[in-house]
């Protein structure tokens, strides 16, 4: 559950708009630096076990369950990341 602060939010880099985007690209860099060491780690797995092979990931075609698991995880993504904007 996410918590709103109390309060008005001090501006830093000069205007709102700019403190909005910087939170947004901040926001970004975390998920992509999760995503990245995750995959990471399921691609050296994977290979080392002979799982799965690099062709075998670029020609998957998601079933009707994993494209709205997929579609559900966006939209909360989607609302991690505008959460700055969507406070005001």
């Amino acid at each position: 559950m996410l918590k709103t602060a109390k309060g008005k939010r001090p501006i830093y880099l000069g205007s709102q708009q700019t403190d909005q985007l910087l939170t947004i690209a901040i926001a970004l860099m975390e998920e992509v630096s999760v995503l990245r060491d995750r995959l990471d780690t399921i691609e050296r797995l994977a290979e080392a076990k002979g799982l799965i092979l690099k062709d075998d990931i670029e020609s998957y075609q998601p079933d009707p369950q994993a494209d709205q698991e997929r579609e559900q995880w966006r939209a909360a993504y989607l609302e991690r990341v505008l959460r700055g904007l969507q406070q005001q």
